[in-house]
């Protein structure tokens, strides 16, 4: 057989150099088997590919290029995962907000720490876009390989059902496993609920228990959702079936059993309480906002003492963390209004937040509790589950007073199209059924009677613009679906869009800004 040696790896045929190799991967919307001539243009020196493909050049045709893109990066790269303590985190809401925190707990322990996610990957003080949640398993080896020679000791990592579907953590071995829950989300790429959930704990049933750290694995488990009490008992009885083998994974069980809080004040710049758990208890103040994130905040210090780590460092690491960009980011003002802008975009995560937000307003620690009203500006993207829509209209008609009906990424489809069904379930709990939407003046005024109210506006700028204009002091705004997000993506064009840009333009516009 014909050799090559091997100078570099590519999954994208445009970036290939010569005497590299090109794997063809075949995609949802491309497939790079159409692209194996610019590959060779480029100086290829072979192809991997699942299809047959004749050329004059080094062909290796295997069952699966995506299996075979992780396991010959990894070999690559020197798998880095395997001198690196790597600790993945996967679940539907949560990833982002949990990384900042263990990250935070971690450096306070004294460790060099990466982490690569949904915002960004960072390490050592550098920061680099992300496109997506977990790179493609040749850009994990590479990332995991830079942070391995800078030092790094520790790795964080944000495990999409996508990354674990494709493939793209196979080769990648961590020590550790988090799962937060399992709400309804991308269902348009798997199909259903079981299939969603099957692919999310292979983390744990696959990766887990093989590999070079196979025996000395940890799952940290939130078994107050029903799917992560269902992980928990099939690790264990899968562990009971390896009895003396070295591939059983320990499981830690995090419940609201195991850490108790009390004296717990929200307030819209954060909380504070007491937390007691079985290593004793501490006193803590933090930055986030909202109930969901003191659940993030007692998982995280489960991990912590799952960890073994000391409860002063991981108080430490929790205050330290101020914020956490597009998750409840305040926009600051000067009017008393409460603006926040938040990336929840599934019907759990925006349940969640507003319920967070309307506990704000129920504690008092607004100055007017009578006056202040939750105002929502949030939509649902195109060409994604459609079955989110009529349930985040129901969940915003519910807990808003005020909620502003817009587009977030609406892709190829009409905007339209999509709020129209967001208005199905907007309908049942904002007005009832035949009652018109209300026009902007209408829910400007409409306040004193307490009656709830929409507004249709397929513009995202105009929608924010005007959600800040009707809003009164003591008011929250929340600015909901893209958080962290500098695009939107309307057809097939990719615009420059920052919803925190956005709402700082429109209180100024208010003379509402610092």
């Amino acid at each position: 057989m014909e050799k090559a040696e091997v100078v570099s790896i590519h999954c994208r045929a445009q970036d290939v150099k010569q005497g590299g190799i090109f794997v063809a991967i075949q995609g949802h919307v491309t497939d790079g088997h159409d692209y194996v001539d610019v590959a060779l243009a480029n100086g290829a020196s072979a192809i991997i590919t699942q299809k047959p493909v004749e050329r004059d050049s080094i062909i290796i045709e295997v069952e699966d290029t995506r299996k075979a893109l992780s396991a010959i990066s990894a070999a690559f790269y020197g798998n880095p995962s395997e001198d690196l303590f790597l600790i993945g985190i996967t679940g539907t809401n949560g990833k982002t907000t949990t990384a900042y925190l263990i990250e935070s707990i971690l450096l306070k322990a004294g460790f060099r720490v990466g982490v690569i996610g949904t915002i960004n990957y960072r390490y050592s003080g550098k920061i680099f876009n992300s496109p997506v949640t977990t790179p493609e398993s040749l850009d994990l080896q590479r990332i995991l390989a830079e942070m391995l020679n800078q030092g790094i000791t520790h790795v964080v990592v944000e495990v999409s059902s996508h990354a674990i579907d494709q493939h793209r953590i196979a080769n990648c071995w961590f020590d550790v496993g988090v799962f937060t829950n399992l709400t309804q989300d991308h269902l348009d790429y798997h199909g259903g609920m079981d299939s969603y959930w099957s692919c999310k704990k292979r983390l744990f049933t696959e990766n887990l228990i093989s590999g070079p750290k196979k025996g000395r694995t940890l799952a940290v488990i939130n078994c107050d959702d029903a799917r992560g009490k269902e992980l928990a008992l099939e690790l264990k009885a899968q562990s009971s079936k390896l009895k003396g083998e070295s591939s059983k994974v320990e499981v830690f069980e995090l419940s609201d059993n195991m850490i108790r809080h009390s004296n717990i004040k929200y307030e819209p710049s954060g909380i504070a309480g007491r937390l007691s758990t079985i290593k004793g208890d501490f006193d803590f103040r933090s930055s986030l906002v909202g109930k969901h994130n003191l659940k993030n905040i007692i998982s995280v210090t489960g991990i912590g003492i799952a960890l073994n780590l000391p409860l002063d460092v991981i108080k430490a690491g929790i205050e330290d963390v101020t914020r956490i960009p597009g998750r409840l980011e305040a926009i600051p003002n000067t009017a008393g209004r409460f603006v926040y802008v938040d990336y929840a975009h599934t019907p759990d995560a925006l349940e969640n937040v507003l319920s967070s937000l309307r506990s704000i307003l129920r504690s008092g620690a607004l100055r007017s509790i009578a006056q202040g009203r939750i105002i929502c500006v949030f939509g649902c993207g195109g060409d994604r589950d459609k079955g989110k829509r009529h349930q985040m209209g129901e969940i915003a008609g519910r807990l808003c007073d005020i909620a502003v009906i817009t587009s977030d990424n609406p892709r190829t489809e009409a905007p339209m199209d999509i709020i129209a069904q967001v208005l199905d379930g907007m309908r049942k709990t904002s007005m009832g059924e035949g009652l018109p939407a209300r026009n902007a003046l209408a829910c400007e005024a409409g306040g004193g009677g307490g009656e709830k109210g929409y507004v249709v506006e397929p513009d995202r700028r105009k929608a924010i613009e005007l959600a800040i204009t009707i809003s009164r002091a003591d008011d929250i705004v929340l600015i909901a679906g893209k958080g962290h997000e500098t695009y939107q993506i309307i057809g097939s064009k990719t615009i420059s869009f920052d919803d925190r840009k956005e709402a700082e333009t429109a209180l100024r516009i208010e003379g509402l800004r610092d």
